[in-house]
């Protein structure tokens, strides 16, 4: 694997124009600036404390409670610079970026102080430069979304219904999954094509309430690549208005640490990430429709819970138990209501009333002598509205029910929330 990831650096800069000197003449050259914002409000009816789900008897008549949240705020800046050579970036905030200084305390007698004012996260979403030779063939190197599953393809906020991103792969799945590598794709009659190369993801980061999901990001200034994966997806736009995927990803994430493990005792041990996903959105008919089925196995999954349990209380790892395999799978459709009026006034106004399905576990199968984690699944029912005054605006409502094993409590919420994504030049 480490060979072939050199081979592909390789040929990537063996036909840059800039590594053989003749880029002298540029075509005309162009700037995109966009992105995308949620602003979103959720009332639980449930409890929010985190033992509800040890001793749900005991909190099942606590009040309910509310948020406020910026999900994601996301400025994108690309640029053409000629001769099929172009790149991307995009800055993300997520729950309302991070607000943290120093400060001299007047009250506490002049001491000197690290003051958190807001929570949140700062990340690189994408970052990439990207040649293109002809529509089968393009090569892209830099921070790229790894297109495994439906979301991560399509997490724009009016690339899906709910007030927040589909729960069902953010449980199992990093979202967005973003990582460094290289990627070759293409278009081919009514194909598209993408195969990546990454570093693999990190065994000491997963954990029973997201299974791979907390893998993707590193805690460290640098990403980990001691091992390497792969990223494969296929679509298929034969019928218009349909698409088709499916994706599939690879990787050993054992070893794939800061302080990896040695010695025999770990020496067969690999972590074998391997996933599998299938896909589909219809648009078309005043009718917009998405589906998803995602499985994931991870090799060697109690060795791995036994390893983890054993790091210190400061490693970033959760050190809670891994199941062995994963799944998630929901659908969900939206009609526009105001293409039933003959009074065609209103465009370019729709507004959708939809339904979601979803169900997922995080723990769908475990080893022999590891705990199945009831309330890592559950089966997820929304009902709600999109509604798009203009094209790239839209404000949701929705009511959600997630339906968890007895004796745990279900979990209801009503959540509202106001998003754009767009290109402002």
């Amino acid at each position: 694997m480490k060979h072939l990831f050199i081979l592909f650096m390789a040929a990537f800069f063996a036909v840059s124009p800039v590594a053989q000197g003749n880029d002298s003449v540029r075509i005309k050259s162009s700037l995109t600036l966009g992105g995308y914002g949620e602003a979103n409000y959720t009332r639980n009816f449930f409890s929010g404390n985190p033992f509800r789900y040890m001793y749900p008897e005991k909190y099942r008549k606590d009040p309910s409670h509310g948020r406020f949240d910026l999900p994601h705020i996301v400025f994108l800046a690309g640029y053409e610079f000629g001769k099929g050579w172009r790149m991307n970036s995009e800055i993300e905030f997520e729950h309302g970026g991070t607000e943290s200084a120093m400060e001299i305390e007047a009250e506490e007698g002049g001491e000197y102080e690290q003051e958190i004012e807001r929570g949140g996260e700062v990340a690189i979403e994408q970052f990439w430069v990207e040649k293109s030779f002809f529509p089968a063939l393009n090569i892209r190197a830099g921070h790229i979304i790894v297109p495994v599953g439906l979301t991560n393809g399509n997490h724009l906020p009016t690339q899906f219904f709910t007030v927040y991103r589909p729960e069902g792969e953010s449980a199992i799945l990093p979202c967005t999954w973003h990582e460094t590598g290289i990627a070759v794709w293409g278009k081919a009659s009514d194909f598209r094509y993408e195969i990546q190369l990454l570093p693999a993801l990190d065994s000491d980061l997963f954990g029973s309430a997201g299974w791979i999901a907390g893998a993707s990001a590193s805690p460290y200034e640098f990403k980990i690549a001691n091992r390497y994966a792969t990223a494969i997806r296929i679509d298929n736009y034969t019928v218009a208005g349909l698409r088709i995927g499916a994706s599939a990803y690879y990787g050993q994430s054992f070893g794939n640490s800061l302080m990896p493990a040695y010695g025999d005792k770990y020496k067969s041990v690999k972590g074998e990430v391997t996933i599998g996903s299938a896909d589909f959105e219809y648009i078309a008919h005043n009718v917009i429709a998405r589906g998803y089925f995602d499985y994931g196995h991870l090799g060697d999954a109690e060795a791995i819970s036994k390893y983890n349990r054993t790091l210190a209380n400061q490693s970033p790892s959760p050190r809670t138990n891994i199941a062995s395999d994963a799944i998630a799978t929901g659908i969900e459709a939206g009609y526009d209501v105001l293409s039933l009026r003959q009074d065609k006034s209103h465009l370019p106004a729709r507004l959708f009333l939809f339904g979601r399905y979803e169900y997922y576990d995080s723990m769908f199968r475990t080893p022999a002598n590891i705990n199945d984690e009831a309330w890592c699944g559950r089966q997820r029912v929304v009902a709600g509205l999109n509604w798009f005054p203009v094209r790239d605006v839209v404000v949701k409502a929705e009511y959600s029910a997630g339906l968890l094993k007895k004796p745990l409590n279900n979990e209801r919420s009503i959540s509202v929330g106001v998003a754009y994504a767009g290109f402002f030049k």
